[in-house]
Parts: C-alpha cells; sequence; structure tokens
C-alpha cells in the first residue's frame, strides 16, 4: 500500500467532526517536521489550525485544506462504518475520503518526496490547515489569514485540495468561486382574524409582488468566467400553525452567488430599491459569508493543467461553479492566486463517502508535478 493511502486511512480513522481535529493535525505535523518543516500552531478558541513552512523567500507555494468533517448521519446507513477507512473494490470509504482527508494525505506524501528529491528548492512550500471550514468558518482560515497578514507573510501561490473532479480525476480545476450574500427579509402586516381581512394587512400577500420581481430580475450576465448572479429563496415562514388567523409578518430567507460583474454592496442597494418601490414596511438583515475571487490563466493555472496532463491523461477545464471554500478568505486577504485542484466530488457529504485509491496516488503524483514546476 502506497504512503498516500496509508496517511489517508489513518486520517480518515480519527472522527474529526466539525470543529474538532482530535489529533489530525498532529498526524501532519509529525509528518512535516520530518520533512524539516518549521510548525506555529494557532488555536482560535476552539478551533485548531497550523501554519507549516519550508525553505525561505518567493515564491511562496501554500496547500492549504481542513482536517474537520460533517456529520456521518444514521450510520446504519452505511455500508461501511464511516470512520473505518475500508478499502473495497477499488475504493476508499469512510467520512473524508473525498472532502478533504484524501487530498491531505496525497499533498503530505507529494511534499515528502519533492523535498526530499530537492531540499535545497527554491522559494517556500508552505501549508495552511484548519479544523473550522465544514462549520462556522470563523475561527480557522479567516483568522490564519489575518495572522500572517499581521506579520507580514506573502502567499504567492495557493492550491486548495477541495474535491473539484466532475467525471475523471483532474477533468475540472477551480480558478475561482462566486461570491455568496445572505439575507433575512421581515415583512410587517397586521394580525387579524381570517374572516375580517379589512382589519388585518396580510404580509404573505404583500411579499408576493416583491418577491416575485426579485425572483424575475437579471442582476447580471456574468462574463467569461462566471456565470450570471443567482438570487434564490432558501427559506419561507408565517403564521401561527391555525388556519383562522392572518400572520403578522413574514420572514424570507435568500442567497445570492454573484460574479465579479456585481458587488454585494450593490445587490443590496438593488433589493431595497425593489422593496421600497411596493411600499412595504420590512426590517431587512444581511450576512456576507464571501467575496467572489478568480486567479487568471499564469503560472500557477499552467503548472496545474499541465502536471494533471502528464499524470491522468486529461485536458483540465477552468470552472468557477459550486459553492464557496476557504479560498474566499485566502484570495483577497493574503492577495494570492488560488486554484482547488482535489478528487471527485461525486460522494461527498454523502453517506458511503469514497474516492478511488488510483486516484489518490495519482493525486499526489500531480502535487509533486505542480511543485517540481513551480519551485525546482
Amino acid at each position: 500500500m502506497s504512503d498516500t493511502l496509508k496517511l489517508a486511512q489513518s486520517l480518515i480513522r480519527i472522527d474529526s467532526i466539525t470543529p474538532n481535529d482530535k489529533g489530525c493535525q498532529l498526524l501532519m505535523t509529525e509528518h512535516l517536521k520530518r520533512s524539516n518543516f518549521d510548525i506555529t500552531e494557532l488555536k482560535f478558541a476552539e478551533v485548531d489550525n497550523f501554519w507549516a513552512a519550508h525553505g525561505t523567500g518567493s515564491p511562496v507555494f501554500m496547500f492549504a485544506g481542513h482536517t474537520d468533517v460533517v456529520p456521518v448521519g444514521e450510520e446504519s446507513n452505511w455500508h461501511l462504518a464511516p470512520f473505518s477507512a475500508e478499502i473495497k473494490d477499488g475504493f476508499l470509504h469512510g467520512r473524508g475520503a473525498a472532502d478533504m482527508k484524501g487530498s491531505l494525505a496525497a499533498m503530505l506524501s507529494a511534499t515528502e518526496r519533492f523535498v526530499a528529491d530537492y531540499p535545497n528548492h527554491q522559494g517556500t512550500i508552505a501549508y495552511l490547515i484548519t479544523s473550522d471550514e465544514e462549520g462556522p468558518a470563523i475561527n480557522g482560515t479567516l483568522k490564519v489569514c489575518e495572522y500572517l497578514n499581521e506579520i507580514g507573510q506573502n502567499v504567492d501561490y495557493c492550491l486548495v485540495g477541495e474535491p473539484s473532479a466532475s467525471h475523471v480525476l483532474g477533468d475540472v480545476i477551480k480558478n475561482g468561486r462566486r461570491g455568496s450574500l445572505n439575507g433575512t427579509l421581515r415583512i410587517i402586516g397586521k394580525q387579524g382574524h381570517i374572516a375580517y381581512p379589512h382589519l388585518a394587512d396580510n404580509p404573505i400577500h404583500l411579499a408576493i409582488p416583491a418577491l416575485d420581481a426579485l425572483s424575475d430580475m437579471v442582476w447580471d450576465e456574468g462574463n467569461e468566467y462566471f456565470p450570471a448572479t443567482s438570487f434564490q429563496i432558501s427559506n419561507i415562514h408565517a403564521g401561527t400553525g391555525v388556519t383562522n388567523v392572518i400572520p403578522g409578518e413574514i420572514e424570507v430567507v435568500f442567497n445570492f452567488r454573484y460574479s465579479t460583474e456585481s458587488t454585494h454592496e450593490s445587490l443590496q442597494a438593488r433589493v431595497g430599491a425593489i422593496l421600497d418601490q411596493h411600499s412595504l414596511n420590512y426590517k431587512m438583515d444581511w450576512q456576507h459569508s464571501g467575496y467572489p475571487f478568480l486567479t487568471p490563466k499564469g503560472e500557477l493555472l499552467s503548472a496545474c493543467v499541465d502536471a494533471i496532463k502528464k499524470v491522468a491523461k486529461v485536458e483540465a477545464q477552468l470552472s468557477t461553479s459550486g459553492g464557496t471554500s476557504d479560498g474566499r478568505f485566502i484570495a483577497p486577504i493574503l492577495n494570492a492566486q488560488v486554484v482547488e485542484l482535489g478528487p471527485l466530488n461525486a460522494t461527498i457529504h454523502q453517506v458511503d463517502e469514497c474516492v478511488s485509491t488510483k486516484d489518490l496516488d495519482a493525486l499526489s503524483d500531480i502535487y509533486y508535478h505542480i511543485l517540481k514546476t513551480m519551485l525546482s
């Protein structure tokens, strides 16, 4: 069994449900110390993080990832125990196999091999690892980036090991992500008896035209790299639970996934204008959870594309689709070029999460060749 698979099994067997690390990072730092990395442990509140570095100067190439995993749900629904890390029919099974302990193992094995082959490599290899990616993401990568910024530590290039492939390993590289803006809208009416609507003011009825206008709005057209900004309602709540009471208010929760053609400020202003046009009595709360970021074609993307072609014999496609990742902190705070490159995402967060053993070994080779191109 390869070093990559052994490492992945060791990590998966630790039930590090977010935000608990439970020793995953200790396992990683022990390996990195054997390759003469300097380790800085950074604990914020209950969240374990670390920064590791080997070499000096620029360019600084950083691997980023997380040791926490989502809950397994009902364990009886799993065909193999979620933290057993069993290998069956060519697949490594377990929570975190694809998201993203398999990637962490591939990073480590690639790094160990590269440092052994090129002990005096150019620049710096770094690691930023957190146990708070699957949770609130407050005391993890965000805080570490702020710390690195405060001490003047620059990062030129970052590879996040999020599962990026759609059909075969290497078919997709995420070179950016859309921004995410959440809104909670409360439209206030007047509660009353359903048989006397003239004595009440139904906020559900008031909300429908405004929500229709928001749903039909074209926020932007997107661009070469990003699809058009999308507006989606995720929750609506109103009523007292009985059939004869007009509610006093309605709460609507929605989300924007927005391209670089819009800003969160412009979207907030446009929503406010639409609500005002409908003469609503409303309260609006906003939560901005991530800026959009984009890594244009250049040295980092070329290194990734060439490594994938060399190892996996695949022509990688660039994409900015999907949800958010910790790249949303790394790109703007550290001013780094960021890509996401990892295994198939077909089973992430699902029962019976798994990853191909051949893919993990190939991913380690891809990471090795990227390091070789960037730092040798």
